[in-house]
Formats: C-alpha cells, structure tokens, sequence
C-alpha cells in the first residue's frame, strides 16, 4: 500500500511538465491531468472485470473510442460520520476534471488496475478475518489519505463497513437541452462517470488536512441539518454531485438514523441501477 501511494506520486511528478502543455487547450489543470494516466478498472454490468482504461479514457464520452458513451467502471463512495454521529462532506475543487465546485460525500473516486486494488476479498497484513472487497478499500484508504489527508492508520480496510453497490450514469456540466453529440462536433470535450459504485462507511473521529488541489471546503453536516444543508446549497446555486444525490434520496436518511447497526442494510448480491 505504502509502495504504491509513494509510485502514483512519484509519476504525477513526472508527468505534470507533459500534461499541462497537452491538455492546455482542454482548459484541465495541470495538478488533474497528472492523474489521467492512472489505470481504471473496467467492469461489465456484473461487475465482473474485463480490462483496464486510463482514468482520461473512463471519464471523457468517446474515450473507448467508439464516441458512443463512458466506460463502465469500478468506484467507490465514502461516508464519514464522526462521534457525535455528523456527517462530514466535501466540495469539490474548482479545478476537477468532473463535477468541480459540486458537494459530495467525504470522498469518491476509483480503485485501480493494480493487484492491491482489484482483489475481491481476502487479508490485510495478518488479519484473522477475511475482508470483503478489500482492493476497494485498501483504495480508499489511500484516496483518503490523498484528499483529506487523513492518516492510513485511521482508515484500514477493516474499518470500512462495506454495504452495498450501485450502477449510474451521469454526464458534467452539460445542458439537458444540448445533445451529447452537438458538442462534440463542436471538438468540445464531455466528461461524466459511468461507473459501479460500491458504498463504504467509515466511522470515528478522523484527523483532516485537506487537499486544495483536490477539496475546496469540508464540513460537519447533523441529522437534523441535512435538509436545510441541501436548501441552503439550492438558494445559492450550489450543485450537489449526481452519485451524492441518488445516494441522499435512495439510502442516507434510513442509514444515518440507524448508525448503530448499519449490518443489517449490508447487500453485497445485488447492484442497484440507479
């Protein structure tokens, strides 16, 4: 795991001289694009793996180079509720490839095609317990560490609380009365997820230093403020992220008023199309 985060590091770091010049005229930020090269795991509508993608080939419509859509792709979605039983979310960056400026949950984002990441289920150093989907949690716990800087010791993946998975689709930024395909005769690039999301819990009490390449704003969101926190976001023109809100209307007040025994909403069989 530590091999790894020190790897991505050291190949952003090379690769970010290259990528602000080739994605200049993409208006991408220098600190996104030296992502874009970091491998994705493509699945099918089973989530059954069957390849890998560049994270820019996952994430931009044609990236398969069909121009017919985005590659399904394996992800996860990260809920953080602390002691006193808040919810912490994030905003994203103004400098996202995807949803910038949008709030979300306290972290999104994709394990990678990597042994580490693509294992199913098994064990973590010399833990007794098999822990089921490990790979994505081993990723989120370095995608934590990267975002929100919270330390990996805080974030094992036996700590995780894996519930359950769920298909979407979404395009960003774009208009619903402009067509996909206007704007890409127009060589404007569109981005969006196409992914199999899986939804980890993570409770306590995390020590953050955010990221501002990566988060613009982290706050401390109660039960009972959740409501007027999403009218509040409305009033001002503040968009939530598509993932976040499917979650919002679909699970997320059922589970935050059962933080106590979330186990019994665990659904690792079915993959919710949403």
């Amino acid at each position: 795991m530590k091999f790894l985060t020190q790897c991505l590091q050291h190949s952003r770091k090379i690769m970010r001289k290259n990528y602000s010049v080739a994605l200049n005229g993409m208006n991408i930020h220098p600190d996104q694009a030296t992502s874009f090269d970091e491998p994705c795991i493509l699945v099918n509508e089973n989530d059954e793996i069957i390849g890998k993608a560049s994270k820019r080939d996952c994430h931009m419509v044609g990236g398969d180079k069909s121009n017919k859509g985005l590659l399904l792709h394996r992800a996860f979605s990260v809920f953080i509720f602390n002691s006193k039983g808040e919810m912490l979310v994030q905003r994203r960056s103004s400098q996202k490839v995807t949803f910038p400026g949008e709030f979300a949950n306290a972290c999104c984002s994709h394990p990678l095609y990597v042994k580490e990441e693509m294992q199913e289920d098994g064990r973590d150093n010399q833990e007794e317990n098999k822990v089921t989907a490990i790979g994505v949690k081993r990723a989120a716990s370095r995608r934590l560490n990267f975002e929100l800087g919270i330390p990996t010791d805080m974030t094992k993946p036996e700590n995780f609380l894996y519930l359950t998975r769920f298909h979407y689709h979404s395009l960003s930024g774009v208009d619903d009365n402009v067509k996909t395909e206007t704007l890409l005769r127009k060589g404007n690039p569109v981005w969006g997820e196409h992914e199999i999301d899986y939804i980890l819990v993570l409770k306590g009490d995390m020590e953050i230093k955010p990221n501002p390449n990566e988060v613009m704003e982290v706050r401390l969101i109660t039960r009972s403020g959740l409501v007027p926190f999403l009218e509040s976001l409305s009033q001002k023109g503040i968009k939530i992220t598509p993932w976040f809100h499917l979650i919002v209307k679909t699970w997320l007040p059922l589970w935050w008023d059962n933080l106590h025994q979330l186990e019994k909403f665990q659904d690792h069989h079915t993959i919710h199309r949403l």
